[in-house]
């Protein structure tokens, strides 16, 4: 069983069996806690009976700034997921599920449109469980997982953004079905 609650700094020496998945992104310090600075109750963590981190769930509420109101690519409030894992021995337990949940339900409590989220294009187990969740493919956004070796035989990969609508979004204006068509260049995105 597992125990939900908001991360608390001493949680960023328990990530090791999280972070350790290769499709997981590892940030910087700094960036977990500017994360637990301006979005405290959107940034869970799951924890076993013997209080190792076995799951998190990094996210924030925002909208574009003002300048981009009339550009096409104008994010209206949202929320954001940027970053949900779960440790290997913890999968298919339905905690990814309920972190997602999580911040669904805060999204919505926060009257915003939609939930959005970057996954890399070729992780195909993690788009089907967000398509499972209700989620679809928005737009491709090219190049956007950059190899940041020196090595010039890596390439960077495509991001699918995937969305899902929240209550607020009640004639579902702000997701595509045909999104695979849709591509843009990570300097097109927000």
């Amino acid at each position: 069983m597992a125990n939900f609650r908001r991360f608390r700094p001493d949680d960023l020496n328990k990530f090791s069996k999280c972070n350790l998945d290769p499709l997981t992104e590892t940030y910087e310090l700094s960036f977990y806690m500017q994360y637990y600075a301006k979005w405290p109750s959107l940034f869970q963590v799951a924890e076993d009976q013997d209080g190792n981190i076995i799951g998190y769930i990094m996210g924030k509420l925002e909208s574009s700034p003002a300048y981009y109101k009339f550009s096409e690519h104008y994010l209206p409030w949202h929320a954001h997921i940027t970053a949900v894992t779960v440790a290997p021995e913890a999968r298919r337990l339905g905690i990814g599920k309920l972190l997602t949940e999580q911040l669904e339900a805060a999204g919505d409590a926060a009257e915003a449109w939609f939930v959005d989220l970057y996954v890399r294009k070729t992780n195909h187990k993690a788009i089907a469980f967000y398509k499972s969740m209700g989620y679809s493919v928005f737009r491709v956004v090219e190049a956007y997982y950059g190899d940041h070796s020196t090595d010039p035989t890596q390439v960077s990969e495509d991001a699918y953004d995937m969305r899902k609508p929240l209550k607020r979004d009640v004639k579902r204006e702000h997701i595509r079905d045909d999104g695979e068509n849709h591509k843009v260049l990570p300097t097109d995105v927000w």
